[in-house]
C-alpha cells in the first residue's frame, strides 16, 4: 500500500502543470497565479482526504476549474479586452507561428468555450470528463469544443 504524498511535495511536482493550466484557462499570469493559490488553498485542509482518493491530481485540477469560473464570474464586468491583432511579420520583421496566431484567437472566445478547449486540447479530456469539471452535460461540453473550434478557425481564416 502505497503512502499518500505529502501536500508540499506534491505541489513541488505538480505546481507549474497547475499553474499552467490556469494560464492557459485565463490568459493572464497574475489571474493563472490567483487561481492556483484559491484552489490550492481549499485543498489544504482536506489534503488528507484528498491524498488518498484515485487520483488527486484530478480532484485539484477540478478546485483549478472551478476556481477560475468563480473568478470569471466575480471579475468579468472588469475583465480587460483581448490585445490587439499582431501585426503581419512583414512590418515587424518578426515571423508569426501558427501558435502566435491560434492564442489570440482563443482569448477572444467566451470563458466556457475557451475553458472547454483547453480541457479538451490542452489537459487532452474526454467529454465526459470536460461536463464533470465545469458542471454541464456531456452534449453541452461537445457544443462548447465544437463551437470553440469552429469560432478558432473562423478567426485564422481572416488572418
Amino acid at each position: 500500500m502505497s503512502t499518500a504524498p505529502d501536500f508540499d511535495e506534491w505541489v513541488v511536482a505538480r505546481g507549474q502543470s497547475l499553474l499552467r493550466l490556469a494560464y492557459v484557462l485565463t490568459g493572464d499570469p497574475a489571474e493563472a497565479e490567483e487561481i492556483v493559490e484559491d484552489a490550492l488553498s481549499r485543498a489544504l485542509p482536506r489534503w488528507s482526504r484528498i491524498a488518498r482518493r484515485h487520483d488527486p491530481d484530478a480532484y485539484v485540477r477540478r478546485l483549478v476549474v472551478r476556481a477560475h469560473v468563480s473568478w470569471w464570474r466575480r471579475f468579468r464586468r472588469r475583465h480587460s479586452p483581448p490585445p490587439p491583432p499582431l501585426e503581419p511579420a512583414a512590418t515587424t520583421g518578426v515571423t508569426i507561428g501558427v501558435p502566435d496566431l491560434v492564442w489570440p484567437a482563443c482569448e477572444s472566445l467566451p470563458w466556457a468555450e475557451r475553458t472547454a478547449l483547453v480541457l479538451r486540447y490542452y489537459e487532452d479530456l474526454s467529454d465526459d470528463e470536460i461536463a464533470e469539471l465545469t458542471g454541464v452535460r456531456e452534449g453541452v461540453a461537445r457544443c462548447r469544443v465544437s463551437d470553440a473550434v469552429a469560432a478558432v478557425r473562423a478567426e485564422l481564416a481572416e488572418s
